[in-house]
């Protein structure tokens, strides 16, 4: 699976989050790739909920979100992650892929947040892959609010 998602603003999200940490190519690279699982992955939701009420049209609704954002990610890529696991016959309204565009931002953020503490407790002043990795190990013992 190729990743569709731009690298540069998914590394000015984690530097959102870093404060002085450096950054290293490897954990943006990963973080993008896992953006856009969990992006294919909430679009196939949705679909599932259009089916369930026999619509072709994938909205806000659909991605529990309420369609306000000022998200750094690219609409264009969004879009085309929330088609990678879909069935052509269905449609992404502007508004779905705007939130869909926010709620990723916010999991990139929590990501990248997550990350940077692993780093500072490593002593290490770059955020490595191996502080992604180990933010995705650690997750399951973590739920987040959206996963309660």
């Amino acid at each position: 699976m190729s990743v569709e998602l731009p690298f540069a603003p998914v590394d000015a999200i984690i530097r959102r989050h870093a404060g002085s940490l450096r950054v290293s190519s490897e954990a943006t690279e990963e973080l993008a790739r896992r953006i856009q699982r969990q992006g294919a992955r909430l679009a196939s939701e949705a679909a599932d909920r259009a089916t369930d009420d026999d619509r072709k049209t994938l909205r806000v609704a659909d991605f529990d979100g309420d369609g306000s954002t000022d998200s750094e990610l690219p609409i264009a890529p969004v879009d085309r992650i929330a088609r990678l696991d879909i069935d052509e016959r269905y449609r992404v309204s502007m508004d779905a892929r705007v939130a869909l565009a926010g709620i990723l931002e916010r999991y990139a953020g929590r990501v990248a947040s997550a990350a940077a503490v692993l780093a500072r407790h490593a002593d290490r002043r770059t955020i490595t892959l191996a502080d992604v990795e180990a933010y995705f190990e650690l997750e399951p013992y973590y739920p987040t609010e959206e996963a309660s």
